[in-house]
């Protein structure tokens, strides 16, 4: 461990020798410890996914469907399951093949500082991430709780129960992440949001509601809400926000 950092166990599926051999200088120019592996055979990648904890598998759009399906098959089986990604000569062309079942797709990189740029978003998976949650009510609060417990990220939690202490802890950590109710006594969400926006514009809130009214999904949004879960929500859509925030789902 490097801190806060675990090394990144890393698996490439791809018969492309060269593609190959360009992704395996990147990943040994790494600022982080990666432990990585490469293989063109489907059987080898699934004994090496059941045998040991990966955490990012990429896997080559160009290998037959079968293939392909065998091999993330494989990684949702896992008990701790891999990030997959599809890699293919451009995003367009991996997304045509990609489906519910992949985190996303990537392209080859063209040279090293492509690969050095792939593997620090990759890293995004280990490294944890300080999460505040904002809700007066605790039980709402555990739900939440458990419900990012059970994201494939790792979370570092911390709470508060109303929008003064948010901006407080805020002020005081280095929070990356707030998933702020949007009713609350004294200040509301939208008010907690206003006051987060107004000293850090960059950090992202993700506001949480019951409420089935759009106009409140575009009232947050107009005060600078990243997101908008309406309750109840689940690990997948934690997840979803994560990709997109931390640029993995959308790799080039």
């Amino acid at each position: 461990m490097i801190g806060d950092f675990i090394s990144l166990r890393i698996l490439l599926l791809s018969e492309a020798v060269m593609e190959r051999n360009l992704i395996r200088r990147g990943a040994a120019l790494a600022s982080f410890p990666v432990d990585f592996t490469e293989t063109g055979n489907p059987d080898e990648a699934c004994q090496k996914i059941a045998r040991d904890q990966i955490d990012m598998i990429f896997v080559d759009a160009a290998l037959p469907q079968a293939a392909r399906a065998m091999v993330i098959t494989q990684a949702r089986a896992a008990k701790r399951r891999p990030f997959v990604f599809l890699v293919a000569a451009n995003r367009e062309a991996a997304s045509t093949l990609a489906g519910n079942e992949v985190d996303g797709v990537v392209a080859w990189p063209l040279n090293l500082r492509d690969a050095e740029v792939l593997f620090g978003r990759c890293s995004r998976t280990c490294i944890p991430h300080r999460v505040l949650v904002v809700d007066d009510s605790l039980t709402v609060r555990n739900i939440v709780r458990k419900v990012l417990e059970a994201s494939r990220y790792w979370i570092a939690y911390s709470e508060a129960a109303e929008g003064v202490a948010a901006v407080r802890q805020i002020e005081g950590g280095r929070i990356e992440l707030v998933f702020l109710d949007y009713h609350m006594p004294g200040l509301n969400g939208i008010e907690t949001l206003q006051a987060i926006k107004h000293d850090h514009q960059n950090l992202h809130v993700v506001i949480m509601t019951s409420a089935t009214d759009s106009a409140v999904a575009e009232l947050a949004h107009r005060a600078g809400a990243t997101a908008f879960l309406k309750k109840p929500f689940y690990p997948a859509d934690i997840d979803a926000i994560l990709h997109r925030l931390f640029g993995l789902q959308a790799m080039h």
